[in-house]
Order: C-alpha cells, then structure tokens, then sequence
C-alpha cells in the first residue's frame, strides 16, 4: 500500500464521519420537530439541571482522586480499597536521545543496550 492509497483511505474516512455527523443532526433536528415547544423548555430546563449535577459530582471526584494520588505517591506504595486500586508507580527513567546518540559514535557498544519500541498511528483532525 503507498502512500497516495493512504491519503484516498483517509479521505474516505473522513466522508464517514462527516456521514455520521450528518445522521446524527438529522435525527436531532427529527426529534425537535416532534417534541412540543412547552415540552422542549422542560426538557432543556432538567437538562441543564443534570449537567450542574454531573458537573459537581466530577468536580468532586476529580478533587478527591488529587488528594489520593498526592497521598499515594507520599506514601511511595499502592493501596487497595474493596473496589479501586491506587497503583503507585516510581517515576520513569528518560535520557537525552539526542546526547546519548551522540555519546554512541564515540561509545558504539551501547546500541546494544537500546531498545525501540513499536511504532504507533493515531488519526487526527486536521
């Protein structure tokens, strides 16, 4: 597969999506025709609601998950409680790739300590 392959398959997904976005808006814009005004203004009204409810609750949790990962890492181990488990984990080791490459043409035994790992994809907007 060459590459002007990948840019008509990617091309191609994005039509997909701007399909299902497209869908999506068409049943949105359904469900508005049908639903009357009055009932439309309740709906929006206990939608609201629900979000400053959701929102407070995650506010909560995210504070609350800040302190146990604060005091996890204070105490330097994991914990389980009956339903979650704050693994603790020591902070990872990183080197200067571009110095220690440079540190190889003089010093070449060290490739064979250096390990790459696999190569990933993620697709974005552009």
């Amino acid at each position: 597969m060459n590459k002007s392959d990948l840019i008509l398959m990617l091309n191609q997904l994005d039509d997909l999506q701007c399909h299902l976005d497209a869908i999506r808006l068409h049943y949105d814009e359904l469900e508005a025709s049908i639903i009357p005004p009055e009932i439309k203004s309740m709906l929006d009204d206990m939608h609201a609601e629900r979000t400053t409810t959701l929102n407070s609750a995650d506010n909560g949790i995210t504070q609350l998950q800040s302190v146990i990962r604060e005091a996890v890492v204070t105490l330097g181990e994991s914990v389980k409680g009956a339903h979650l488990f704050a693994i603790f984990n020591k902070g990872r080791v990183t080197w200067d790739t571009k110095r220690l490459n440079g540190f190889m043409v003089a010093h070449p035994e060290l490739a064979e300590l250096r390990k790459v790992g696999e190569p990933s994809v993620t697709i974005r907007k552009v």
